[in-house]
């Protein structure tokens, strides 16, 4: 059955009404979505490993016992400013790290191409249900409409007080002044330099970027994105879905045709 929505001028009134695409009609999947999401993440990690050889270019050798020395490995060469030096073993200066990261260890995931994109579509779909926007967090109470499409002109604006105007008209200020706060992580990371941490707010999905990235960019927490570059992640941020989206009217319309 198909279903219509409404499309809202930047003044915030309906100024027609359009067809949902049948992408919203896919089945909700979360543990899928989950997946793809920790899948993406892990190709941002930067693989590290060291040398096989590390520590190890070098003439160490022990002199074995009955020298009044301790058995570990020294750099050879007497009269020398390394003269007894310790190297090669763990613990010794210049010698090898005891349990180095692994070159051969693999930490990126990957997804069948159809998994992806149908958590995709299924992460899409969702925005579009009230219901699981409030319980993911975001402040809903004053949004005029979910899903909610704007008019095209929303890919024109490159300016930030017309960006914020807009965000007050449609009812989004209040979620974006709740991603604003910033809170201290919890545990050991707040001394990894993850020490602070802020809320994911609305999601931008345009057709073509005519100035929105400079207009909106500098708002907390929200993101920006033309619609074939959407993914998982920008749409389920840490794999939990119902993420506040904003959609252009033009980009609505080119969705069952990039991700049918």
């Amino acid at each position: 059955m198909e279903q219509q929505v409404n499309v809202y001028s930047l003044e915030g009134k309906s100024v027609r009404k359009i067809t949902l695409p049948e992408i919203f009609q896919t089945p909700f999947r979360p543990k899928l979505i989950n997946s793809v999401v920790n899948a993406t993440i892990t190709h941002r990690i930067q693989p590290q490993g060291v040398n096989k050889k590390a520590g190890q270019r070098n003439t160490a050798e022990s002199l074995g016992p009955g020298r009044a020395l301790a058995r570990v490995p020294r750099v050879k060469g007497a009269g020398t400013s390394k003269a007894h030096q310790g190297a090669f073993a763990p613990g010794t200066r210049g010698g090898r790290q005891a349990f180095p990261p692994l070159v051969e260890k693999n930490l990126r995931k990957e997804v069948n191409k159809k998994e992806r994109l149908f958590a995709i579509r299924s992460a899409i779909a969702i925005t579009a249900n009230k219901t699981k926007v409030g319980e993911r967090g975001h402040v809903i109470d004053d949004l005029v409409d979910c899903p909610l499409v704007l008019v095209d002109d929303l890919e024109k604006l490159q300016k930030a007080k017309d960006v914020r105007e807009l965000f007050k008209i449609i009812g989004v200020w209040g979620d974006i002044e709740r991603s604003s706060v910033k809170k201290i992580r919890a545990g050991r990371g707040k001394m990894r330099g993850r020490r602070y941490k802020r809320k994911k707010s609305v999601l931008i999905v345009v057709g073509k970027n005519n100035g929105i990235y400079l207009g909106a960019r500098n708002f907390i927490g929200v993101d920006i994105c033309e619609v074939q570059n959407l993914n998982a992640e920008l749409l389920a941020p840490g794999g939990h879905c119902g993420r506040l989206t904003i959609w252009s009217e033009s980009a609505m319309n080119q969705l069952n045709s990039l991700f049918s």
